[in-house]
């Protein structure tokens, strides 16, 4: 790549467009984040399940988007891309109101394996309607910018969800998340249909190039690998926490987390355009790095947060820029086909990753859980510079 490739265009990325999907994607992920944090609770608490049987509405949630997420790319082309986002927007709402109405636990498994799907499909649509979306120019800039409405979820989310269940009731959550999506639903009305130059109708026969761009496959596993060891903070800190005896602060870790991504994302973008990813990449890795090294052997409470502003700098450096590099990979009218791509290897490293790391959490601890995750990302470490290396005598 010429290295003016990365200088910066002046061209505006906080358009009309950009931030009604902007607020659409952050509703998404809102509702998401806060019945991720909520429905264990609520499946002990209002349904007297197991853990077990809570840990399952995480699981199927996240089966489910795994298997149509490689779909999804083709359902784009077919249908387009704005109207794939109504569609599944207007289902993933419908979801939302239903956690009101069910109450058997079989029926709320159900619900959470189809809104799994449609949360796929919403998810990849405005991923790849923000890469159409930005300027060609800034788009490591935009896709960061874009990311902060995740980041923003992640605390807005559980905080939202769990001050409403302490103060209100489970019914008052499910109310209060379906009026969010109808706010998120109501505002994608604004996001315009993007015409990609070169864009061509699409067949509706299935074939393997329809479910992978198989460009983006190396970045997408390395992002995977990522995902497995990030599975060690998502499922696992409060209990470590806990075990530690720092339950209390284990929210305020996720707050020093966003806020550390939300700060640094302007800046992080603006060198990704302008000096290239490696730039971004290599101290993400190594911050994400010490801030597993920091969880591993954590025994005071200066130790924990911390731990909370590295892992927050080095994956909010790390996911975002992966996700760019997956869709650089490859031409503009296949992002679609890139962001699912990305996203299923991602959502598959999650899901693998806690499934395992908890294997390994019952028989050697949790401190081995953490000490996996760095040597996990060492390698992918070394796996990235040796590419760059492989590049560069090409």
């Amino acid at each position: 790549m010429k290295k003016g490739s990365y200088s910066l265009n002046k061209e505006p990325i906080w358009t009309k467009s950009f931030i009604s999907l902007f607020l659409t994607n952050l509703s998404v992920f809102i509702v998401f984040y806060g019945l991720v944090s909520t429905l264990p609770l609520y499946a002990k608490d209002a349904l007297s399940r197991t853990d077990e049987e809570a840990g399952l509405l995480m699981t199927i949630f996240l089966l489910s988007a795994i298997i149509v997420r490689p779909f999804s790319g083709k359902l784009l082309d077919i249908v387009g891309k704005r109207r794939m986002l109504w569609i599944s927007l207007f289902f993933y709402l419908i979801c939302t109101v239903l956690y009101y109405f069910i109450t058997p636990f079989e029926g709320l498994l159900a619900l959470r394996f189809f809104q799994g799907v449609w949360f796929s499909i919403v998810t990849t649509a405005a991923g790849s309607l923000a890469a159409d979306i930005v300027p060609v120019t800034r788009r490591g800039a935009g896709l960061g910018y874009f990311v902060m409405s995740t980041n923003l979820a992640v605390v807005v989310g559980p905080f939202i969800a769990l001050f409403i269940i302490q103060t209100y009731s489970y019914d008052a959550l499910f109310i209060i998340m379906s009026i969010l999506m109808v706010i998120g639903a109501v505002v994608a009305v604004l996001i315009p249909d993007v015409k990609v130059e070169g864009a061509v109708t699409s067949s509706k026969r299935f074939t393997l190039n329809d479910l992978f761009e198989k460009k983006a496959i190396p970045i997408a596993l390395l992002a995977s690998l990522i995902a497995f060891s990030y599975a060690s903070v998502l499922s696992y800190l409060s209990i470590y926490a806990q075990e530690k005896g720092l339950l209390s602060l284990a929210s305020f870790f996720f707050v020093v987390f966003a806020a550390v991504m939300l700060m640094t994302r302007p800046l992080t973008g603006k060198i990704f355009d302008e000096k290239g990813p490696a730039f971004i990449l290599i101290p993400g890795f190594l911050l994400f790095f010490i801030g597993l090294i920091l969880l591993a052997f954590m025994n005071s409470a200066w130790a924990f947060l911390l731990a909370g502003a590295c892992v927050g700098l080095g994956y909010g450096a790390l996911v975002p820029s992966l996700q760019t590099l997956a869709i650089q990979s490859t031409s503009h009218i296949r992002s679609g086909y890139a962001t699912a791509t990305f996203f299923t290897l991602f959502d598959a490293g999650l899901a693998v990753g806690s499934f395992i790391l908890g294997i390994i959490a019952s028989q050697f601890g949790y401190q081995n859980v953490y000490l996996l995750s760095v040597l996990l990302v060492l390698a992918v470490l070394a796996m990235y510079i040796m590419t760059i290396r492989r590049r560069r005598v090409n």
